[in-house]
């Protein structure tokens, strides 16, 4: 591979971020959802790397980025500035934008915020906004947020304590892949590593960055995008319900969309050979010449 990078940039606050990047060509920017440091991002690198620039994006506040001094500066509208940091240290000046889950909300207000930096999206297993109000399709989570908020914020040593002794733990995984995404089509191996990490994520910083999360909504910014868009979504995905990516679709002209069959909210590592598949025919009809020579150059 002619091109690998740990870069790392001060943001609009001062707050350092790291970053990967890798490859060359058409860039693909990676974001993940809260609590994420890329574990749904392995097939892609795997399926796209040389011909593309792949870079990987570290939150405020996770894996190897610094947290804000200041932790009312956890907005989406923050995480998308940081993304616009990040292009510019890795002299970027447009890119393909590919977020996972809360991601989504991320890459979608970095195309309101930044629009003649945005080449194409493309939303994966996610919302465009007010995420807690569909979580498993009910609003339980919405209702119990702002009760569960101050234990999080005031005394996180509490629930911590509890925390880092389940969630990285093979019990967890099997309450996960028995309830919450599609045991027979994902691997121990693709899995273990984000509840390993999440496992030891810093819960105040989680939790303030869920609350901005759950009162952010690119909802009425979405009829007018006019980049290429391509929606992946999981047929039975129960943090993002499947009709909210039809919804997006109606929403966003010309959009396209893939329901992976009984995929999950990780449907990226269950059936990565569709979704990847899936990715490249998009890329080739949307950006093709730009693509293929990429290809030919790799």
């Amino acid at each position: 591979m002619k091109r690998a990078k740990q870069g790392c940039v001060k943001s609009f606050d001062g707050t350092l971020i790291r970053y990967e990047s890798r490859g060359e060509g058409l860039p693909f920017i990676l974001i993940d959802g809260i609590g994420c440091n890329g574990y749904v991002w392995k097939y892609v690198w795997q399926h796209f790397l040389p011909a593309h620039r792949l870079v990987h994006v570290h939150y405020r506040g996770h894996g190897t980025s610094d947290m804000p001094k200041n932790t009312n500066n956890l907005t989406i509208e923050n995480l998308a500035d940081d993304i616009a940091c990040v292009m510019d240290d890795d002299e970027i000046d447009r890119a393909v934008l590919i977020g996972h889950s809360m991601g989504c909300q991320v890459i979608l207000e970095f195309a309101r915020r930044h629009p003649q930096r945005c080449q194409g999206l493309v939303p994966m297993c996610g919302s465009y906004g007010l995420p807690l109000r569909t979580f498993h399709d009910n609003r339980m989570l919405d209702t119990l947020f702002p009760y569960l908020y101050p234990l999080f914020v005031l005394t996180p040593w509490v629930p911590e304590a509890v925390w880092r002794r389940l969630v990285p733990t093979r019990l967890a995984y099997e309450i996960a892949t028995h309830f919450e995404i599609n045991g027979r089509m994902i691997k121990h191996d693709d899995f273990m590593p984000y509840l390993e990490f999440i496992g030891g994520i810093d819960l105040r910083m989680f939790a303030k960055m869920l609350d901005f999360a759950s009162r952010h909504t690119t909802e009425d910014f979405l009829p007018h995008l006019t980049v290429p868009v391509l929606i992946v979504a999981g047929e039975k995905d129960t943090f993002t319900p499947g009709w909210l990516s039809e919804k997006m679709r109606e929403l966003i002209p010309n959009a396209e969309l893939l329901m992976v069959p009984q995929g999950s909210h990780t449907a990226p590592i269950e059936m990565p050979q569709l979704v990847n598949l899936r990715l490249e025919r998009w890329v080739l009809d949307h950006f093709g010449r730009q693509a293929e020579s990429n290809a030919a150059n790799g």
